[in-house]
């Protein structure tokens, strides 16, 4: 499989150790929260080999061109307009919640607003990016930042502070049924490859997916689920984590570097995943304004040749980020996340129903 695919898995695996997966995980702890994560794990390898085994079968071609090529137009327009909002609210999630998490942690006196607008300013032009040079900037910064961040997910498990009494206190409830808002919210972490809808339009040549793919995807999805939720409960206590707002930063703050020109682990922690969160919102607004642009594009809508409809778009973007951030405590930002994720779970319901019907009609 292209090595691209892979990057668009582990972005979204290693963003949302930040976002508001741990909280949601660990407030189900004592409700099957890890017979929820197996169940999960499961699912997502599932869904990530269908997507890419369906994706592979038309080499070149981006959702868009297919639903455009075997469905109606109506329904078409209809079915990338529902998946551009997924999209969008899945990127704005990632923004609004470091967001209010740089302002916690490392911008206390600076006001929300100004830290969205410093955000939006250098998505703008990522997102306006061909696809193409995406993906150059995903491979670029995760080459620069999995051996920082692989670094300090070792030394969390060597650390002193982490207590596996903890650990196997959490294991006292692996008797309790799984709960929905569990696999929604653990699932998540396995669906980055359904950015395919649009970037497999670059990968030109018919790719295949084997055992030996979905078993490196399987083992970091694994790790990436157990480091998530076991390691905030072993350093800050079973009862005492369901307390904590932000988990892992909590987490990362108790890790110290002795010997090294930053100490506290805290700041290097954040500065990694703002670039981390920075890839995942600028994945999933390209994915949302590449959808947008294949059923609304105004062709006369120019200025010195160059179209504008793209802008127009961006301009909503910025107003649906400004007005949450303003509307929104962190509160309602964990509680809105969990109705999202149980309908992203819904939804696959839909999605593969499309793939099959694509399937059978590119047949006939």
């Amino acid at each position: 499989m292209n090595r691209y695919f892979f990057y668009l898995v582990f972005v979204n695996m290693i963003a949302n150790v930040v976002s508001s997966v741990p909280k949601i995980l660990i407030g189900q702890r004592m409700n099957g929260a890890i017979i929820s994560m197996f169940v999960s794990y499961i699912l997502g390898l599932a869904f990530c080999y269908i997507c890419a085994r369906f994706f592979n079968l038309f080499p070149g071609q981006g959702l868009p061109d297919l639903t455009k090529k075997y469905l109606p137009r109506w329904l078409s327009g209809a079915i990338v307009l529902v998946f551009a909002s997924t999209w969008y609210i899945a990127g704005l999630i990632t923004l609004v919640t470091f967001t209010f998490l740089l302002n916690r942690f490392l911008t206390p006196d600076m006001p929300l607003l100004w830290i969205t607008f410093t955000f939006l300013l250098f998505l703008t032009y990522g997102i306006l990016m061909n696809s193409r040079s995406v993906l150059y900037t995903i491979e670029f910064v995760l080459i620069c930042c999995i051996p920082i961040i692989a670094f300090i997910t070792l030394k969390a498990y060597t650390s002193p502070e982490l207590n596996w009494d903890f650990i196997k206190e959490s294991f006292m409830y692996i008797n309790h049924y799984p709960s929905y808002t569990g696999i929604s919210a653990s699932s998540y972490l396995l669906l980055g490859g359904f950015n395919l809808i649009i970037f497999n339009r670059l990968f030109k040549r018919k790719q295949r997916i084997n055992w030996k793919d979905m078993l490196i995807i399987g083992f970091f999805g694994g790790a990436s689920l157990v480091t998530t939720f076991f390691i905030p409960i072993g350093m800050l206590g079973f009862n005492g984590v369901g307390d904590i707002v932000y988990p892992w930063i909590t987490t990362s703050d108790t890790l110290h570097l002795e010997f090294f020109v930053i100490e506290r682990v805290v700041y290097l922690f954040l500065l990694l995943y703002l670039a981390i969160s920075f890839l995942s919102v600028l994945i999933h607004w390209h994915v949302s304004l590449e959808l947008l642009k294949s059923i609304v594009f105004f062709k006369k809508l120019k200025s010195k040749k160059h179209n504008l409809t793209p802008h127009l778009f961006i301009l909503a973007f910025w107003l649906g980020a400004l007005g949450t951030v303003i509307y929104l405590t962190e509160y309602e930002l964990t509680t809105y996340t969990s109705y999202f994720l149980n309908y992203l779970l819904c939804s696959f319901v839909i999605m593969f129903s499309l793939f099959f019907f694509i399937k059978r009609r590119a047949k006939v």
